[in-house]
């Protein structure tokens, strides 16, 4: 799964999308683009009072916008999501000074995607232009798209060899992460202040580089062994990520420091006077 592709930046908010390859068009999560456009604290519970205080515009949703399957907290879970007319629509609504802007934004996104599908290459070129936005390093941001070339190509073979489904994938790619940092992807996140945020994006160059040997090794185990389906894959995994951790352990003697942290490249919260 590429998040890259699945995430879109507005002044540095995160907005989930998934592109309907058959109608050709973008879908947003509508509470993203709520906390985008007003800072509020509880987007969730922003929309529900919005559609309970403006009928019209709840009727419009309900009737108009789709249930669609996106990241949430590590999990593809049903969100609300709209098409570029349906969140002019819920703009209408929303009483904000970024409505114009995001305006504008919406229909820049609309055409980068027509111009990716002709050349691929400018969709990792905007990758890079949204990491450097969030100000990552050059260095940090090859690490990442080297690291998930790696993991594309891992899943490639998942998908090749019976694994298809979403909580397949994740549940593989736990059994990776428990074994060569001792910890679950989930907990990982949590040590790290995260929620609905990319594990992957918040990892130091030395996280972003053992995740990636871990799933090199753990494809190439699979490959030598011709790993077949879910239980086959799980074991190659273990094994690949055996690999990392033993790698991750010797550097730790040799330096003293733990490679997996609870750092990360979060905004910090404004103290309250």
């Amino acid at each position: 799964m590429d998040t890259n592709k699945e995430i879109a930046i507005f002044e540095t908010k995160q907005i989930r999308r998934h592109y309907d390859e058959d109608k050709e068009i973008w879908f947003f999560s509508l509470v993203d683009i709520i906390a985008a456009l007003t800072e509020s604290t509880n987007p969730t519970d922003y929309l529900k009072k919005l559609r309970k205080r403006d009928t019209e515009l709840n009727s419009y949703l309900g009737t108009n916008c789709p249930q669609v399957a996106m990241l949430s907290n590590g999990k593809n879970r049903k969100v609300l999501a709209g098409s570029a007319e349906h969140i002019f629509r819920l703009i209408q609504s929303i009483p904000s000074p970024k409505a114009e802007p995001f305006k504008l934004w919406l229909a820049k996104v609309g055409y980068q995607r027509l111009q990716e599908i002709q050349d691929p290459s400018m969709s990792l070129d905007r990758a890079r232009e949204n990491w450097q936005k969030l100000g990552r390093s050059d260095k940090w941001i090859q690490q990442r798209m080297t690291g998930q070339e790696t993991r594309n190509k891992l899943t490639d073979y998942w998908k090749e060899s019976g694994v298809t489904k979403h909580d397949e994938f994740a549940f593989l790619t736990n059994i990776i992460h428990q074994e060569w940092t001792g910890l679950s992807v989930k907990t990982h996140k949590e040590i790290k202040g995260l929620k609905s945020q990319n594990l992957r994006d918040h990892m130091s160059e030395a996280e972003l580089l053992f995740t990636a040997l871990a799933e090199l090794s753990t494809r190439q185990i699979a490959e030598s062994d011709q790993a077949k389906g879910l239980t086959e894959n799980a074991k190659a995994g273990k094994k690949g990520g055996a690999i990392a951790k033993n790698a991750r352990k010797e550097l730790e003697s040799k330096t003293g420091k733990s490679v997996v942290t609870g750092e990360n490249f979060l905004k910090p919260k404004k103290s309250l006077k």
